[in-house]
């Protein structure tokens, strides 16, 4: 028969004082573990919502992104007749496109942080329609104008509606602020691809990437078939969710991997934790365990009802930690994107999965913690224990 529950948890309430130092270390470490996942999931999330199903993007063949990629006005020719493409009043939905790296101060910080600059053309709002401006209005092409995402005037002074900032060589004017739904673009400065291509003194005719609107997700193999049997053009054509998707990989493993090795290292001190405040119970409670073995509850009652208590501190230590990294969720922070080098605003991210990966790690460690002094305690000489009775 089994050991009743209630003894169980009486027992807890007697050693108060290590029961709650083992459940603190146990909830630190969750709250670190849950935490780390939860930084890696917003900023993946945010690069692959960057993406649409309906948009490709075209690079050079063999690039590993648009900074290392490039594209001629012959082959963009080449890309708007292609089959596949949703087509507007202005011909075919594709946005030639500049990308490059300027420095600006950040707010509060006395310091400068790279903002990714991208040229696009007059119909980059049709080719990426969850993109809305929510202040101001879309540069004029031609001129030396900004439209900021949302993100960007509250990392950045000077950026705002209405401010005139140099860079490049010229000065330009914020004329609007747009919203992309919590996406990679929220971070970045849109201008006119020509101008951009002018004040940096670059070849006209020459782009780095060209984002193509598609008639339907399904267009896409028709799409890239068509170009990469061309041999006109020498390109690689990728859904632009996959893209980003991969863009996410590098920076996303290394905050993954970082996390778990320091959810590890902690979790190596609560199970020692649990071990001391597990094996200091099975010492005060010689007699009582004896006093058990000796009213018929046999070894394996005794290992499942001391593995039970220590699963209770877990689960009591994994439960707190996730309540406590809650408030984090939706909080705004930023690093660097190591494909471009410039500052890309996220938010953690805190779903149930990981909330659900928390509590399984702190279970792992009360197991951990709790089967050798179980056993222990299994094991303990009924006959010398009474006589101390």
């Amino acid at each position: 028969m089994a050991v009743p529950l209630i003894y169980n948890v009486r027992s807890l309430r007697a050693r108060w004082a290590s029961t709650v130092v083992a459940v603190l270390g146990i909830a630190g470490t969750v709250g670190v573990f849950v935490a780390m996942l939860s930084l890696a999931r917003g900023f993946e999330a945010t690069l692959i919502a960057s993406g649409s199903p309906r948009n490709a993007i075209v690079r050079r063949a063999g690039a590993t992104s648009e900074m290392d990629s490039s594209v001629v006005l012959d082959q963009i020719r080449v890309i708007e007749d292609a089959p596949g493409i949703e087509r507007g009043a202005g011909g075919a939905l594709v946005s030639p496109e500049v990308v490059v790296v300027a420095a600006f101060p950040l707010k509060g910080r006395g310091t400068e942080g790279n903002a990714q600059v991208r040229g696009v053309s007059p119909k980059a709002l049709a080719v990426r329609p969850t993109v809305k401006i929510v202040a101001g209005r879309f540069f004029q092409p031609g001129l030396t104008e900004l439209v900021v995402g949302r993100n960007v005037a509250g990392a950045y002074d000077g950026i705002d509606l209405g401010k005139t900032l140099r860079f490049g060589g010229a000065t330009w004017v914020v004329v609007g602020v747009f919203d992309s739904g919590g996406t990679a673009f929220d971070s970045e400065i849109w201008c006119d691809t020509t101008v951009l291509n002018q004040v940096f003194q670059r070849p006209q005719a020459l782009f780095q990437s060209a984002t193509a609107r598609l008639s339907s997700p399904e267009a896409l193999n028709g799409f890239k078939d068509a170009l990469t049997s061309d041999p006109r053009v020498t390109v690689q054509v990728d859904r632009e969710v996959d893209y980003y998707a991969k863009q996410s990989r590098q920076l996303t493993t290394l905050i993954t991997v970082l996390g778990t090795i320091i959810a590890v290292v902690m979790g190596i001190g609560a199970v020692f934790g649990a071990l001391n405040t597990m094996y200091s119970a099975v010492a005060e409670r010689s007699r009582e365990i004896a006093t058990l073995r000796a009213l018929g509850f046999g070894s394996g009652s005794i290992v499942l009802s001391f593995v039970a208590e220590s699963l209770c501190i877990a689960l009591v230590g994994g439960v707190l930690g996730c309540v406590v990294v809650l408030p984090l969720n939706g909080l705004t922070t930023g690093t660097i994107n190591w494909q471009t080098f410039s500052h890309l605003a996220f938010a953690f991210q805190i779903t149930p999965l990981l909330l659900t990966w928390g509590i399984a790690f702190a279970l792992l460690m009360g197991l951990v913690g709790g089967v050798p002094p179980a056993v222990r305690a299994a094991r303990a000489r009924i006959a010398a224990a009474l006589r101390e009775l």
